[in-house]
């Protein structure tokens, strides 16, 4: 009985040894993770077949794309290929263009001053029709030419002087009396100089810019730059006003679109020594012109206007000659423009007129008070936003515009 239960125990222990060196190696591979738990989400939707099968078409399309998908650079190459054989082509020429600087095309002052015409139309549109000339059409007319801003004092000699033609050439009616008027409005805005002077002697030219706040004499300053650039003038531009905030940087804008230099001093510092340092340097880098910004100034300021006045003495006591002082106007302004006029001018002695914004404006009459009143000629008007709408005064255009 002992032996068999040797002999049990030895085969049983046996058993064990052998179960074990079977089991050892499947665990020397690694750990194996229980599956998980969590299941994955069930579509228990009923697809509709057109959809199914729509569906596996879009799948069954892409896995062919994605199978047969090309490099681009492989195909760059095959079309070159293709298209060019280098066998043949043995080199290459390449065409180096110019540049070539498109210059927008002059505005005509037809097209642009519409309001100013609708101003006066009504009116001469029916002294047109009129087969007489009585003191009804004459009222009409004084109205109109009045209401167009030409100003109470200017009207009144204008119309006398009609009146003289009239009776001199025997006008009898209302569409001969216009052809008179355009005529006599001609012929006070002709025989002015409008040219901008440059200097001839040695050493830059300065064009001062004054006026008051808000008219654009900044702009008017960098379109003015743009110009002169184009016209093959080396340009420096004096930002003199030194107390409204951000002219200086504005006008360095300009500067820099144009291509033109800048001298520019602290806020609040005193303009006539940036004008003078900005005419200095202009001499010491041979520059031809210079466009001097200034501080806004209220007409009515006496001490304003006499330290504008200083600005224009300094201004010519560097190697510089002041040959233009430009008072820039807001057409929109209409006669109380012509009272800054005649302020401005006992103080700096104007050269000329700049009148902004007439494209903008119903008081185009403010031109003939100008010239009536001062004897100042508008030189340059503004007739839109661009730096080529800045364009040299034209009268034969101008009073063509107004009778279109």
């Amino acid at each position: 009985m002992t032996v068999i239960l040797i002999i049990v125990a030895v085969v049983v222990l046996l058993g064990l040894i052998v179960g074990l060196g079977f089991i050892a190696p499947r665990n020397r591979r690694g750990v194996i993770e229980p599956p998980s738990k969590r299941r994955a989400p069930v579509d228990d939707r009923v697809v509709p077949a057109e959809e199914a099968a729509r569906a596996a078409l879009v799948e069954a399309e892409v896995d062919a794309d994605l199978e047969t998908r090309v490099p681009v650079e492989e195909l760059v190459d095959e079309v070159v290929r293709d298209e060019v054989d280098v066998d043949v082509v043995d080199e290459v020429e390449i065409v180096e263009t110019e540049a070539v600087e498109v210059v927008a095309e002059r505005p005509r002052f037809r097209d642009r001053l519409g309001k100013a015409r609708a101003a006066l139309s009504g009116a001469l549109g029916t002294i047109a029709g009129r087969s007489k000339i009585d003191a009804e059409t004459w009222d009409e007319l004084e109205e109109a030419l009045i209401l167009a801003d030409v100003g109470v004092a200017s009207t009144q000699e204008l119309l006398d002087h009609l009146r003289d033609r009239v009776k001199a050439d025997g006008l009898s009616n209302g569409e001969e009396l216009l052809g008179a008027l355009k005529a006599e409005m001609t012929d006070r805005l002709s025989g002015f100089d409008r040219d901008l002077k440059m200097s001839t002697d040695a050493g830059p030219s300065v064009w001062l810019f004054v006026g008051v706040n808000g008219v654009g004499k900044t702009t008017t300053i960098g379109k003015l730059g743009v110009r002169e650039v184009r016209e093959g003038h080396t340009v420096l531009m004096a930002a003199g006003d030194t107390f409204r905030a951000a002219a200086a940087e504005q006008l360095g804008m300009w500067a820099e679109r144009a291509g033109a230099e800048l001298v520019r001093g602290n806020e609040g510092g005193d303009p006539s020594a940036v004008i003078f340092d900005g005419v200095e340097a202009a001499n010491a880098r041979n520059i031809d012109l210079v466009l001097a910004d200034t501080a806004g100034r209220l007409h009515n300021k006496v001490n304003l206007m006499e330290e504008l006045s200083k600005v224009r003495r300094v201004a010519e006591k560097g190697a510089g000659t002041v040959t233009e002082v430009l008072l820039v106007i807001d057409a929109t302004t209409g006669q109380n423009g012509l009272v800054q006029a005649k302020q401005f001018t006992e103080a700096v002695e104007l050269t000329g007129v700049v009148l902004t914004k007439l494209d903008g404006s119903a008081k185009g009459g403010i031109v003939i008070a100008i010239h009536d009143q001062l004897g100042i000629p508008v030189k340059l008007v503004g007739l839109g936003e661009g730096a080529e709408d800045l364009v040299p005064f034209d009268a034969n255009e101008f009073v063509e515009a107004l009778f279109a």
